[in-house]
């Protein structure tokens, strides 16, 4: 297992290497760039102004030049300066953002893997009751509602009707001058309606594979063998039947890695919380390399770190995959 798990990092690298390769040259084909942003709204803008800020931040250079120095640095784990005009690091402005992204995507994904996996697996064992015929409708309703528009309808609803819940925002004003439990409290609040939302896709189509896999199971021949031996239906169902019907929702979760960081753009822009997503987009709209680059890299990590996780967990779950590796 460990010679296996040494393989599959030492792979990692030239796959991340020709991922942000990939990146790097679909970014700069890309309409537009960082000196248009800047300078095509203003009128005093010269020719000498636009080609000073080229040289400045290395633009003019051929791509390959340009991708050897960003890789050069990526060896440092130093992802350069942002175009905008702040200046400040790439590397900085994600460690502001990363706590937010990961406690919503987190938190999220736990009320995912909560509530979907018990779901579909009575919906399983108790298909066609009156409970699975609900719990499909509920379901598919989920997968028809478009998130966004479900956001600004709870936000109008809770937020603005009711005023139980904020809309915008990770804090209130005075949330430093509160106690502990204040400041817990107040958190929550804000975190609430933005985490039920980055769980309410997940959770229609999680509960659906968890159905789907649990039907399967429950159909072979050793679940037949079980319950012939007198073992009781719990036993069979959860120690037998739930621990096989995972190994697909175990590829899921290891890519679902990924969106821990780069998987909160419309939440984000929507509650206006400063997360990772929020910057992605705000360093797509400014064309700013450096942020883009740095955001992209760490999410083909995670996805591959992601896939490394998924067959590790396979391995676990299952004695046969374990033994074969």
């Amino acid at each position: 297992m460990l010679r296996y798990i040494a393989r599959r990092l030492l792979l990692t690298v030239p796959l991340l290497v020709g991922i942000s390769l990939v990146s790097f040259l679909m970014m700069h084909m890309a309409p537009g760039g960082p000196i248009g942003a800047g300078t095509d709204l203003n009128p005093k803008a010269t020719a000498e102004s636009r080609a000073r800020l080229k040289a400045y931040y290395g633009l003019d250079q051929p791509l390959h030049v340009q991708y050897g120095r960003w890789l050069g640095r990526m060896a440092t784990l130093d992802f350069g300066d942002s175009f905008s005009p702040d200046g400040r690091p790439v590397a900085e402005k994600i460690k502001e953002r990363i706590p937010i992204t990961l406690t919503i995507n987190v938190l999220s994904m736990g009320l995912i893997f909560l509530v979907a996996i018990p779901v579909g697996v009575y919906s399983a064992v108790r298909k066609g009751s009156l409970f699975d015929r609900i719990s499909t409708v509920a379901v598919f309703t989920g997968f028809a509602i478009p998130t966004f528009w479900l956001a600004l309808l709870l936000m109008i609803l809770f937020g603005v009707k009711l005023g139980w819940l904020p809309i915008s925002g990770i804090s209130s004003l005075d949330h430093e001058s509160l106690g502990a439990i204040g400041k817990l409290t107040d958190r929550a609040h804000h975190l609430l309606l933005p985490v039920l939302l980055a769980g309410f896709g997940g959770l229609a189509g999680m509960s659906r594979y968890m159905r789907s896999n649990m039907l399967e199971v429950i159909r072979q021949d050793y679940i037949a063998t079980a319950r012939a031996k007198g073992l009781p239906e719990r036993a069979v169902v959860f120690r037998h039947a739930m621990r096989n019907a995972l190994l697909p929702v175990i590829t899921i979760l290891g890519l679902s890695v990924p969106d821990l960081l780069g998987g909160s753009v419309i939440f984000e822009t929507i509650f206006a919380i400063p997360g990772m997503g929020q910057l992605f987009y705000q360093g797509v709209m400014s064309r700013d390399y450096p942020l883009i680059m740095g955001i992209l890299t760490i999410g083909a990590f995670l996805t591959l770190l992601g896939n490394l996780f998924a067959d590790v967990g396979y391995a676990l779950a299952d004695p046969r995959i374990r033994q074969g590796s």
